[in-house]
């Protein structure tokens, strides 16, 4: 190894001090911050937020200070529909509802994965994910239809936030270290010789535990409830006994099972037109495994495009903190001028950045409009977030078509569009990638955007 000596160091000084426009970016950097000096002008002209298909004006929702993006952006999907089915003038469905189950799925998930692995050494790169991060908020869309599936959606007044829910970090902490030592007890147990059903009976015990934690941070979830509401006309609406299953089929209706992932990852380990999932990712045991078709970039778009011509928003993911203004709501593609500004070159691409673990899926949001041109091709994108109404416009961002095509990593739309050819890619035995693919990174998010 070639360490860094006294000369070297004194050329890159006396290379910094001859060039003046280090020292007039120095001042302007050290007193405004990094990004904000370098922002152009024209992000902001070229992405104002006019759009000519533009799908909804509803007040946007606000995840605080937790990671639940990938719930709130399935949960605003169908809050747009009960909207206008219902003519409902606001309303949001319940996120901690769904918050708590998946709390309590993906408990008895990592204790699963821990018993599956209990053959192997601690030292094992899957036994050190698994323990690693044993749960966090994050998750996929196969995840979100598992746990509506199961326990169904209840409106946001039947089972409101809750301090835990709203600001997830203290929960989170103390339920990893729960975890961590259920699975040293179970391990322990393993190498003891405990047989299965010694196994299953301490597992439960330990869940009970869990769910009595969950409970008193963020409330017992309701098994019935009253739904009450008045409508655009004032007329009053009401029922009782409503489960959250019920409740789901009357006032949703959504078929899940119409629903496919679509992504865009263009390395060389994923072959466009081939169906993939991710090793150890999911939260409801005996769900449908997360599964995900690849396609190229202009395909996912127009999939895209075409499910919002036809009325219906779109859940995506993506690497929201890139190129972005999180205040202004903008987010655009080579929006900040490191060249001219820096002598600096950002040239790795899109799959570069996901091979050197420079970007991944961190956010999911909901595609809301887009702006076309005369060809039917997209300039900018609406972009419904849910980090509340004081970033963007109301808290609707705009995301320019060069920042989709480098950013966007995912959508979720309706089998119906794919080609014949397409579906049957997607439902071919898929290839598994590891835990650790970047894939597979939405799930792993706990970042606060409050």
């Amino acid at each position: 190894m070639n360490p860094l000596d006294q000369s070297f160091t004194d050329k890159l000084y006396a290379a910094y001090e001859a060039n003046p426009k280090f020292a007039a970016m120095e001042n302007a950097i050290s007193h405004h911050g990094l990004l904000t000096s370098l922002e152009k002008r024209t992000a902001a002209v070229k992405n104002t937020p006019v759009f000519s298909l533009d799908l909804t004006k509803d007040k946007v929702s606000n995840q605080k200070a937790s990671g639940r993006c990938w719930m709130f952006a399935a949960l605003n999907t169908f809050r747009h529909k009960m909207l206008a089915d219902f003519q409902l003038e606001e309303f949001e469905l319940s996120q901690a509802h769904t918050f708590f189950w998946d709390k309590y799925e993906k408990s008895n998930w990592f204790l699963e994965q821990i018993l599956a692995t209990a053959d192997q050494d601690l030292t094992s790169r899957k036994v050190r994910f698994l323990l690693d991060t044993p749960q966090q908020d994050g998750g996929q869309w196969d995840m979100v239809v598992a746990l509506f599936e199961k326990y169904g959606v209840v409106p946001k007044s039947a089972y409101p936030e809750s301090v835990s829910s709203s600001a997830s970090a203290e929960l989170n902490q103390i339920l990893n270290k729960l975890l961590r030592q259920d699975a040293q007890i179970l391990r322990d147990l393993t190498s003891e010789g405990a047989d299965t059903a010694a196994l299953q009976a301490k597992k439960e015990e330990l869940l009970q535990e869990i769910f009595n934690f969950l409970a008193m941070n963020l409330g017992l979830p309701p098994r019935t409830f009253e739904f009450s509401y008045r409508d655009k006309e004032n007329h009053y609406h009401s029922e009782k006994d409503l489960t959250p299953q019920a409740f789901y089929q009357k006032y949703v209706a959504l078929k899940l099972e119409d629903y496919v992932s679509i992504i865009n990852a263009p390395t060389a380990d994923k072959p466009y037109g081939k169906s993939y999932t991710v090793d150890m990712l999911g939260n409801v045991v005996g769900s449908r495994a997360v599964r995900y078709l690849n396609v190229e970039m202009d395909r996912l778009k127009e999939l895209a495009i075409a499910q919002m011509q036809a009325g219906e928003t779109v859940w995506f993911g993506s690497d929201v903190g890139q190129s972005s203004n999180r205040k202004a709501g903008i987010m655009a593609e080579g929006m900040h001028d490191f060249t001219s500004s820096m002598d600096i070159e950002l040239i790795q691409d899109k799959a570069g950045r996901l091979d050197y673990s420079e970007s991944l899926m961190t956010h999911a949001m909901v595609l809301a409009g887009v702006d076309l041109d005369e060809n039917g091709k997209a300039r900018k994108w609406k972009v419904e977030n849910s980090w509340g109404e004081k970033v963007g416009d109301k808290g609707y961002f705009v995301a320019s078509d060069a920042w989709m095509d480098q950013y966007t990593y995912q959508i979720v739309v309706r089998k119906e569009y794919l080609t014949a050819a397409e579906l049957a890619a997607y439902e071919a035995e898929p290839t598994v990638l590891a835990p650790w693919d970047p894939m597979g990174a939405l799930a792993k998010q706990s970042a606060v955007y409050e």
